[in-house]
């Protein structure tokens, strides 16, 4: 038997395939919205995760990133109420998805037709031992961090 060369390819963008892995989380909201910037600009300030990532995200004071090897990334991540959680995950231009035991984190920027980046996020606190997030507040902290990163692109 000969094998197979003409499947069809799927190429997804970067917030596509934020979208999809987020689907398969219970609880997940992904929140998106197109900023008047370049996708460069974008992911400078959100993969700068010791400085402009902690300006974006609401409830983290400090991050240090712990390891670094091509795409995979350890952060150490310190919130404002004094909890402390260790992120692991793949980081690349315009994606990245952070998990710790207890907090997911994950991010994508995409250029959009017509002008301007799509900008997709979702995250919350993880079910440990679970595809699971529990969305209590969620969508407004997505919000708040959208906006965040809008008055820092001076959009």
């Amino acid at each position: 038997m000969g094998i197979m060369t003409n499947w069809p390819v799927a190429e997804l963008n970067s917030v596509q395939r934020l979208r999809a892995l987020a689907a398969g989380v219970s609880g997940a909201i992904v929140l998106e919205r197109v900023v008047d910037a370049g996708v460069d600009d974008v992911w400078a300030i959100l993969a700068d995760f010791e400085h402009g990532f902690t300006m974006v995200q609401p409830d983290m004071r400090s991050v240090e990133i712990e390891a670094r090897d091509g795409d995979s990334v350890t952060l150490v991540a310190r919130s404002h109420y004094g909890m402390r959680a260790r992120l692991r995950g793949i980081a690349r231009p315009g994606y990245c998805w952070l998990q710790s035991r207890f907090l997911v984190i994950a991010m994508a920027a995409a250029p959009e037709p017509g002008g301007g980046t799509r900008v997709a996020l979702t995250g919350g606190v993880r079910v440990p031992g679970r595809a699971a997030i529990v969305p209590v507040g969620v969508r407004r902290e997505l919000r708040v961090s959208l906006d965040r990163l809008e008055g820092l692109l001076g959009t």
